[in-house]
């Protein structure tokens, strides 16, 4: 499935019924592995804790970051569990998007009172 707002759309609802079931306060680890359940559940491809190494005039410094979810090799997931997104948390995955050549994603922050208040949709 592309990039488009049918996948957003879904991992949103996705992250919705998360937050819904356990709540916010807990470890973003947590959150991670029960997104992997309910992507699955919506036969959504994704991958957790992938690589994105760091290429410099042609080679790989040995050196990256690690994504938390990659949903059908398309759309990047930062999952986070703090008070609120920060210009940090925006610019982490700016940076992803741009290691990546992705130009679509999310940063899903669980421990939002409301999920709604907690999704920052990110674009380059």
């Amino acid at each position: 499935m592309e990039c488009g707002d049918e996948l957003i759309e879904k991992v949103i609802r996705s992250a919705i019924k998360v937050h819904t079931i356990l709540g916010p306060g807990l470890l973003e680890s947590v959150y991670e592995l029960a997104m992997m359940v309910e992507l699955t559940e919506m036969s959504l491809s994704a991958k957790r804790q992938v690589e994105i190494p760091v290429i410099y005039r042609g080679q790989d410094l040995g050196i990256g970051f690690r994504a938390d979810i990659i949903a059908e090799s398309s759309l990047l997931l930062e999952l986070k569990s703090v008070d609120r997104i920060t210009d940090i948390h925006l610019a982490q995955t700016i940076t992803y998007l741009k290691l990546l050549k992705f130009k679509r994603g999310l940063i899903l922050n669980f421990n939002a009172k409301l999920m709604k208040e907690g999704i920052r949709r990110v674009s380059i």
